[in-house]
């Protein structure tokens, strides 16, 4: 089958398209369960990017096929998956879903209702179920306020589409026109500029209280400027760190103001209480299927420009989500975002 391998370590520009042998067995995280997809569309996000250069802690020895998630048509299930050959699905698979069929993960995995499209199902789990854990971490309550880091991206537009749909109110942190247009298309309430004193813009949007919660893929210098910008009993979700480094907290800053930072990872949460994914993916099931969360897709490339979808995570380029189809067609629902390439 053809599959978007990366073959060294260098980054985006060390994969191409290649022949490879069908994929046996299960998935290594799938605990013996095997669930073979045939893929029509691949998810690319930023821990692709690292897996490329040797730094995620769950990356793959070269040579091996990229791809964290994939929407696509179930061919062989586990009996207790609740899945059948034939159900549309969109499943995480950490590496893997850029070819023609991949073995995923059962216990992330959703049935996809008939309004989404292969691109857009690409674009739901590894993003939503990351924004959903982020805010059940944080405890969010209705009518609280969440800060947003990254918010044109894919993480960014899903945390604000829940955000709106749990009861919250989103302030959106940007850089520009373009990301901003995006940021609201997803419901933020408000947008505030990355480059111009953010932190005091958002405490001024919350009566100089400060936000109840922030949500940050971004990390970096950032960091210190997101607990100055909470309210006093305050969280911050640590997310990831698409800034590039990886930021240091003063614990005093805690301490004085009641302030919390929480981790997300859902992986080893989920392992620990495995009840959470079975919640999770019901929440996101229902949410896909009433219209509360709709994938924002930005880029839609075919399979031979993997490596120019992995190129656009690491330029930052990125607007919702980058998606790589291995077949044509995309499906009922068609792209969220104009400029769409097929």
């Amino acid at each position: 089958m053809r599959a978007f391998v990366i073959e060294e370590l260098t980054g985006p520009d060390g994969g191409a398209v290649a022949e490879v042998p069908e994929p046996a067995g299960a998935h290594p995280w799938a605990n013996g369960r095997r669930l073979l997809i045939e893929v029509h569309a691949a998810g690319v996000s930023f821990p692709d990017l690292l897996q490329t250069r040797g730094a995620y802690q769950h990356g793959r020895r070269p040579p091996y096929v990229s791809g964290g998630e994939v929407a696509g048509t179930v061919l062989e299930a586990p009996e207790d998956s609740g899945l059948v050959p034939g159900d549309r699905v969109a499943a995480l698979t950490l590496w893997g879903a850029m070819a023609e069929r991949a073995l995923a993960m059962p216990q992330f995995a959703v049935k996809l209702p008939p309004s989404l499209s292969w691109a857009e199902g690409a674009a739901l789990y590894l993003n939503y179920a990351t924004a959903w854990f982020a805010l059940h971490r944080v405890r969010l309550a209705e009518g609280e306020s969440v800060l947003v880091h990254g918010a044109s991206g894919g993480v960014g537009t899903a945390t604000l589409q829940l955000v709106r749909a749990l009861g919250g109110r989103s302030i959106a942190v940007v850089s520009g026109d373009e990301k901003e247009k995006v940021a609201r298309e997803a419901g933020a309430d408000e947008v505030v500029r990355s480059t111009a004193g953010w932190a005091a813009r958002a405490r001024e949007l919350t009566g100089g209280r400060g936000v109840d919660v922030v949500v940050d893929p971004v990390g970096g210098d950032r960091f210190t400027d997101s607990l100055r910008s909470l309210d006093v009993g305050g969280r911050l979700a640590v997310v990831g760190f698409a800034g590039g480094s990886i930021p240091t907290v003063k614990v005093n800053r805690l301490l004085l103001r009641d302030l919390s930072v929480v981790g997300v990872a859902l992986a080893a949460y989920a392992e620990r209480h495995p009840s959470l994914a079975v919640t999770l993916n019901a929440e996101l099931e229902r949410m896909a299927a009433d219209g509360s969360i709709k994938p924002l897709v930005g880029r839609c490339l075919p399979l031979e420009r993997g490596g120019e979808a992995l190129g656009l995570i690491e330029r930052r380029a990125a607007l919702g989500k980058v998606v790589v189809e291995t077949r044509s067609g995309g499906g009922p629902g068609g792209p969220a975002l104009p400029g769409t390439e097929h």
